[in-house]
């Protein structure tokens, strides 16, 4: 065993939450089942997905820190009326911050749009004096794209004014300028099934995205709409991110595996090759990675209460101390660098959303002394942009400015622009010979170019939009390929648990359309014991009173994940609240006669609901089966691990 230590200077980081004076409480986050962290936040302000019953709206809320109480003589314990940005007709489920501006975020909505706020700081002044009334916030651009829901916005890291955003149904990402937003700029297409997270490089000239259909794609915006690198990612279907490790030619990635194991992987982009991957533990919340530029990658996973950090170097993943807490988090977010404490020694910080507190966390290196630690604080990205975005959609690159966190002098990043990717050639065409390896030098030491801009612009290319009858032939493809992906998932499904369950007993008419069946039965260890999951089920009418929502959504309480039928027993307040809002009496069922004998009794699916995929499975802890009913053509096998509560 050696004995010596690697050298860090982050080793003993640690967490410091704030004072619960400190926290901004009482807020209302959004129920929606879309995943997402929730939270995004400027150097200035904080947006939150907010819960309402009056369309889609998210709150906008200054920063708070661990270290001292909050600007404005803001209240830590928000009034029960505060201003909001109101302008979605349906949920809103994504915002970011222009890094070039801290009063300007984006967000994206489930009724297909792209709205623009600016924060004016006088609608902070005065909350909850006497005759206060609080004022919305109103967008000052929308951006209406295909109609379809908009699941990410991402705004470009060098270019002033360019968004990137992503829409569910069509596996389209969209590159925007907002200056002109009649219609995208580019648009990046390929993607068989949702888009699941985005990232840029640092000098904005290649996004990465990972998708539902596990794969990992690299595009080169300015090249073509089609992927230069597409490679394998996480074996599991659920809940895949993706984050660009600063000026390195590598990306991470979190997902799970065949085995619902939570992983942790490090991917090369210049060919998509896997160069390690981590298993973490698992717990089934999503992980959501966040990248700092001191070279330390943060996970929060859904549903934890603990917060994981590994130090980047030389392909390697070094564990950092683990901040833990008691309280699962739902959603979280990290500052811009370039606003944190230095005098505290704080390299980042979080804003956890737990239950209905927004908590600051600051990452801090112990030091003795009181001077700037020049050591632990490179510079960061500034609030400079390096380019317009009529100058990036021409070709133009360049890479971030930088502003010394010390003196606020602000320069261009050191780092050379890596190398547009070519795409991949055919069999027929001959392949291109390898790049060389650059040797390792300090990137400190790489002079800029007089003129990086026009030394290291790419040729700009012309993407010609693709004719109607390409888009129908496009259009026909996807859909065979979805149908030919939704029967092997049935297949599977049936080959997997291989026994068949007989229909219910005494069977009612049912008046709607007939309901798909999937599956058959199965059984699994459940909280040590054996438990039968009889499949597939019909759904039946039936005269029952009892209401149930189908709706995807993560409890902040019991944790349940996936499509279920709720059942008012259900002691749950978490459950009932998130079941509250989204259909109105479109399911009603009636629980099995036993959940010993697992003899089954009727159910309804409204028929507003369309085709329809229903059956019954045993919840543990209300110790009674229900009917799952989900949209047809969307097969989901639900591990019951996940559906465990203590």
């Amino acid at each position: 065993m050696s004995c010596f230590v690697r050298p860090s200077k982050y080793r003993h980081v640690f967490g410091q939450s704030a004072k619960k004076e400190w926290c901004i409480e009482n807020v209302k986050v959004s129920n929606s089942a879309w995943d997402t962290n929730l939270i995004s936040a400027s150097a200035s302000y904080v947006a939150l997905n907010w819960n309402s019953s009056g369309g889609g709206v998210f709150a906008i809320l200054p920063v708070a820190s661990p270290f001292r109480s909050l600007p404005h003589n803001f209240p830590c314990k928000l009034p029960g009326i505060i201003p909001l940005a109101r302008g979605h007709s349906a949920p809103v489920l994504d915002t970011d911050w222009s890094p070039f501006n801290d009063s300007v975020v984006a967000s994206g909505g489930e009724d297909g749009r792209v709205l623009i706020w600016k924060v004016e700081e006088s609608q902070f002044e005065n909350w909850g004096a006497e005759k206060w009334r609080p004022r919305d916030f109103d967008p000052v651009a929308t951006i209406t794209g295909s109609g379809r829901k908009v699941g990410q916005v991402l705004f470009h890291p060098t270019a002033e004014n360019v968004l990137a955003s992503s829409t569910v149904g069509d596996g389209t990402v969209r590159l925007w300028d907002l200056a002109d937003t009649n219609e995208a700029k580019i648009a990046l297409t390929g993607h068989t099934d949702t888009i699941q997270s985005l990232t840029w490089n640092p000098t904005g000239t290649l996004l990465a995205t990972t998708c539902r259909d596990r794969k990992i794609r690299l595009f080169d915006p300015r090249a073509g709409s089609e992927a230069v690198r597409i490679g394998d990612g996480h074996a599991g279907i659920k809940g895949a991110r993706v984050v660009w490790l600063g000026g390195h030619d590598r990306i991470a990635t979190t997902g799970f595996s065949k085995m619902s194991e939570r992983q942790l992987a490090l991917w090369d982009t210049s060919s998509l090759a896997n160069i390690k991957t981590v298993s973490i533990d698992q717990s089934s919340g999503v992980i959501m990675p966040f990248w700092s530029d001191n070279n330390v990658l943060f996970l929060a996973g859904k549903g934890d209460g603990n917060i994981r950090s590994y130090e980047y170097e030389n392909d390697n993943l070094y564990e950092l101390s683990e901040y833990k807490s008691i309280d699962p988090q739902r959603g979280m977010c990290f500052l811009p660098r370039r606003a944190l404490s230095v005098s505290d020694c704080e390299i980042m910080r979080a804003y956890k959303v737990y239950g209905s507190t927004i908590e600051p966390i600051g990452f801090v290196v112990p030091r003795k002394s009181d001077q700037f630690q020049s050591d632990i604080f490179p510079p960061a990205p500034s609030s400079e942009p390096a380019l317009t975005a009529a100058e990036w959609f021409a070709g133009k690159t360049a890479p971030q400015n930088l502003v010394d966190l010390d003196t606020g002098a602000v320069s261009a990043a050191s780092f050379s622009v890596p190398a547009i990717f070519a795409p991949q050639p055919t069999p027929a065409a001959a392949a291109p010979p390898p790049a060389a390896t650059p040797n390792p030098v300090d990137p400190a030491s790489i002079p800029l170019p007089p003129t990086p801009a026009t030394a290291q612009t790419p040729v700009p290319t012309e993407v010609a939009s693709p004719s109607n009858e390409a888009n129908s032939i496009l259009a026909e493809e996807n859909a065979r390929l979805a149908s030919e992906l939704r029967e092997a998932r049935a297949r599977i499904v049936g080959l997997e648990l291989g026994v068949v369950q007989p229909p219910p007993r005494n069977p009612p008419q049912p008046l709607g359309p007939e309901i798909k069946t999937v599956g058959t039965s199965s059984s699994r260890i459940v909280h040590g014991r054996p438990t039968t999951i009889p499949m597939p089920g019909r759904a039946l009418l039936h005269d029952g009173k009892a209401l149930a929502y189908p709706a995807q959504y993560e409890c902040n309480q019991c944790h349940l994940t996936g499509y279920v039928a709720y059942d008012p027993s259900n002691p749950c307040r978490e459950c009932w609240s998130l079941f509250a809002q989204p259909y109105k009496e479109v399911l009603s069922f009636a629980p099995w006669d036993s959940p010993e004998s697992f003899s089954p009794a009727p159910a309804e699916a409204s028929t507003t609901l369309g085709e329809s995929i229903a059956f019954p499975a045993f919840v543990p802890w209300t110790r009674a089966t229900f009917w799952i009913v989900i949209p047809y053509g969307l097969v989901v096998v639900l591990e019951l691990e996940t559906l465990g509560h203590e």
